[in-house]
């Protein structure tokens, strides 16, 4: 306890450190770069020392304790917390696709970033907490124990399972993206590539090794996301403070649209979206935040109720740092494309745009017959050479990775913008593992199958589930079957449905019983699911238009309908359960 302590006060000192060679590290390459070291190497020196670096963390943070392994041995300041939940939050999602969707959608892309950092409301008024307070390690651990018996915790393993093997998807395909365009190798093998660091660090350490590599991971995601954009904003506008300077882009961008004849260009609201599908996703997306089981894990490792509350509001302020920026990225992007890209001869467009091509996120469709001829058309080129708007397809994903390049900016800086996009796709995998892993281990086999089982064994069967779930993971991952931030967005809507109803009520509702709860769950997630998979992939109408990645609208409801309904016609929970409501209801009560 006493190095652990030590170790706890020498934090600031040793991110402090951390980050000062970081910044030495970039600038040296920045050096190298300029004295001839080709790009190619750039790329394999950023990716092999961010990756090396989890990993070192990982083999130094190692331990065989099943506290530390689950949940840190709750000891990480409200700061520090703030920080690794904030990296496991800002996943690709944040990092790689919400500048790309604000560039590809306009106003209608702000419903994510509305979403998600209005949902960190909700953990800190009905959650966090009291969770924190209940103590234990996973949610599938208060189901347990709130509704009594397995059946709740094996509905809540299966819900928790599925959220997140459907977001973790997401980062692993992230991570594939970057180290297949700046390690030049094809998608595939990329995911497995950046899955090594994953592993490294999570089958050694469990949650305390993910933590502090969470801590070290939002540092270079958070740098690497806000020097492009102020040198972008010093170099446009001469002002370095880009939230406050995109205002003028977006009226040059006005401007090049009517020049370009884009009609329905991005000024207003519900261009891409209308409104009822724009009010739908914010809403899943905040009730999603707050049900997300690998974020609601982090408040576990927090040392007491009142650093879980303090530990929430610095989870917002490290988000909003990245979410405040992301609508001046995308505009300072497009006015690039806008401005140095459409125009120009095809026959000379830089090399990003094969590098890119070759990945599978950029296409120019010049040729008469591009949509037969060249995967990601959707129209025909005039053939003339020259790069139209229409003719330049540029994925969401690609925004925030390309737009150094596109600038022109010097090679290091795409470099470290991917070790950026890579440290929060990464350290968001990180914790998405961890929770399945743990659920399958600790709350299957641990309290359902062996409760006496040594701590030796539960975390060796832990890191062999991770290995697994991991593995299949990369392999759903190189056939990702949308982009990053629909296939998050399908997370936030299962997790939603699924545990909201069941952890609100179950906090806040001495009522509410086990058979509410399991049929709550089952309605709820059932539903959910059988309305994504038929509307996304068997052609199902959308019942009011609802598109697929919102899917929760319908669950959420109804989840809180039927716990109610169901709960009131069955019999009451038994006076010790109300009891512990009782005490979870008034977490200032509580000592640890």
């Amino acid at each position: 306890m006493a190095s652990n302590s030590g170790f706890i006060n020498n934090l600031p000192k040793i991110y402090g450190m951390y980050t000062g060679g970081f910044v030495f590290f970039v600038v040296a390459l920045a050096i190298a770069e300029q004295m001839g070291l080709p790009n190619v190497w750039i790329g394999y020196v950023f990716m092999a020392a961010t990756i090396g670096l989890y990993a070192m963390i990982g083999i130094m943070s190692r331990t065989a304790e099943t506290d530390e392994y689950y949940v840190a041995g709750r000891s990480v300041p409200a700061l520090y917390n703030g920080m690794a939940t904030g990296a496991d939050w800002m996943s690709a999602a944040s990092f790689i696709g919400m500048a790309g969707t604000l560039y590809a959608q306009g106003y209608d892309g702000l419903a994510f970033v509305m979403g998600w950092t209005g949902g960190y409301v909700l953990v800190a008024l009905f959650l966090a907490p009291y969770l924190r307070k209940f103590g234990q390690y996973t949610i599938p651990d208060f189901l347990g124990a709130r509704y009594g018996g397995n059946l709740p915790r094996t509905i809540g393993i299966i819900c928790a399972i599925t959220a997140s093997f459907t977001y973790v998807i997401a980062q692993i395909y992230g991570a594939g993206i970057i180290t297949s365009r700046f390690l030049g190798i094809d998608l595939a093998t990329g995911v497995w590539v950046g899955l090594i660091g994953v592993l490294v660090c999570s089958l050694l350490g469990g949650m305390r090794a993910v933590t502090w590599t969470q801590v070290a991971q939002y540092i270079i995601l958070i740098i690497a996301y806000l020097v492009p954009v102020v040198w972008l904003s010093i170099k446009v506008t001469g002002n370095p403070v880009p939230q406050l300077a995109y205002g003028e882009v977006l009226q040059q961008i006005g401007q090049l649209e009517q020049q370009l004849g884009v009609t329905a260009g991005h000024a207003t609201p519900f261009v891409k979206n209308d409104m009822v599908n724009f009010l739908a996703l914010t809403f899943c997306l905040m009730v999603g935040t707050a049900a997300l089981p690998h974020i609601l894990m982090r408040f576990f490792t927090t040392p007491s109720v009142k650093e879980a509350r303090k530990s929430v509001g610095w989870s917002l302020f490290f988000i909003f740092l990245l979410y405040f920026t992301a609508p001046a990225y995308a505009a300072f992007a497009k006015l690039e494309v806008y401005s140095n890209v459409i125009g120009q001869s095809i026959a000379t467009l830089p090399g990003w745009v094969a590098s890119w091509t070759q990945v599978g996120l950029v296409s120019v469709c010049d040729a008469v017959d591009a949509m037969t001829t060249i995967k990601g058309c959707a129209v025909n080129g005039n053939g003339d050479g020259i790069l139209q708007l229409a003719e330049l397809v540029l994925n969401a994903d690609a925004i925030v990775l390309a737009t150094p390049e596109i600038a022109g900016l010097p090679y290091v800086i795409a470099g470290l913008v991917a070790a950026g996009g890579l440290a929060a796709a990464l350290s968001t995998a990180d914790g998405l593992l961890l929770t399945i892993s743990n659920a399958l281990s600790h709350d299957v086999y641990y309290k359902m199958v062996n409760p006496n089982a040594s701590a030796k064994k539960r975390l060796t069967i832990a890191r062999i589930l991770l290995l697994g779930v991991a593995a299949i993971a990369a392999f759903a991952a190189s056939n990702a079957p949308a982009t990053i931030l629909s296939i998050v967005a399908w997370a936030f809507s299962i997790a939603a449905a699924a545990f909201f109803p069941a952890l609100v009520l179950g906090i806040f509702w001495k009522r509410a019983n086990k058979a509410g709860a399991v049929a709550g769950m089952l309605v709820g997630f059932g539903l959910t699911l059988y309305y994504l998979i038929n509307v996304k992939f068997l052609g199902m109408t959308p019942w009011f238009g609802i598109k697929d990645v919102s899917a929760g609208i319908f669950g959420i409801p109804l989840g809180f309908i039927t716990i109610w309904a169901v709960s009131l016609m069955t019999k009451e929970p038994s006076q010790e359960v109300k009891d512990m409501v009782e005490d979870l209801r008034y977490p200032r009560l509580a000592k640890g």
